[in-house]
């Protein structure tokens, strides 16, 4: 038991991994944008761990990890950046892939507002409970910025994969929580969040791991979009030439 953790990250990625190699989706070919989306997003992710961990907002218990710590951080902890951004950027790349109708086309600015609202209350209402209110706060900013400033074409589609990442997330996140298993791997001071659980799942993890997921596909996206850019400003000064 005492690598459960790194078993649940194996689990979480296993098949992601060797699917990219597949002759139809070829996502490792596209790991010279993940990488550096992943390394980005856990300069903001990390520190944020590492200072909650330190104030009790979260913890790990020591039956279930190896004991080997980085920055006062389980090393699990640290793969598990790595691990569910994978997973969650390799489905989205199949979701473009496979999905051609873009479902939620007409509806994703009415979902953006209603989240920004909902969010920004509730952390208004509960913004003694650090946990709640720095992500919603965070997950608000970022569709702000999403969906009014930048006006992303992928939200749409962002949306579309979060949904289909639930259900495993659901279940990697439950046995995180204390699901199926005699206690949790991650505890979680109800002090400092709503206290409403999925299961044993605190429901702030959801909304954490949209953040978690939007920030690595905002440098995933306009890490290619540039590279894109690039190659078409080049074909057309050929073209000048």
């Amino acid at each position: 038991m005492k690598f459960l953790y790194f078993a649940v990250i194996g689990f979480a990625i296993i098949i992601p991994f060797f699917s990219s190699f597949g002759p139809k989706i070829q996502f490792y070919k596209k790991w010279k944008y993940l990488l550096p989306s992943m390394l980005l997003t856990m300069l903001v992710f990390i520190p944020w761990d590492i200072l909650k961990t330190h104030h009790g907002v979260w913890g790990f218990n020591s039956n279930y990890i190896s004991g080997l710590y980085l920055i006062n951080l389980p090393l699990e902890e640290w793969l598990f950046f790595i691990s569910v951004p994978y997973a969650c950027i390799f489905t989205y790349e199949v979701v473009i892939l496979l999905v051609k109708k873009d479902i939620f086309h007409k509806f994703h600015k009415g979902i953006s507002i209603f989240l920004i609202f909902f969010l920004l209350l509730v952390a208004m209402l509960f913004h003694d409970r650090i946990y709640t209110m720095v992500t919603f706060i965070a997950l608000a900013f970022m569709l702000v910025i999403h969906q009014f400033v930048i006006r992303s074409k992928y939200l749409s589609y962002f949306y579309l994969t979060y949904l289909i990442c639930l259900l495993p997330f659901l279940l990697v996140n439950g046995i995180l929580t204390g699901s199926f298993i005699p206690e949790e791997i991650v505890w979680y001071n109800d002090s400092e969040n709503l206290g409403i659980r999925l299961f044993t799942i605190p429901v702030e993890d959801v909304f954490y791991g949209m953040l978690l997921i939007l920030i690595n596909l905002t440098f995933y996206n306009f890490l290619k979009n540039r590279k894109k850019n690039s190659e078409s400003q080049q074909v057309t000064e050929q073209h000048i030439v």
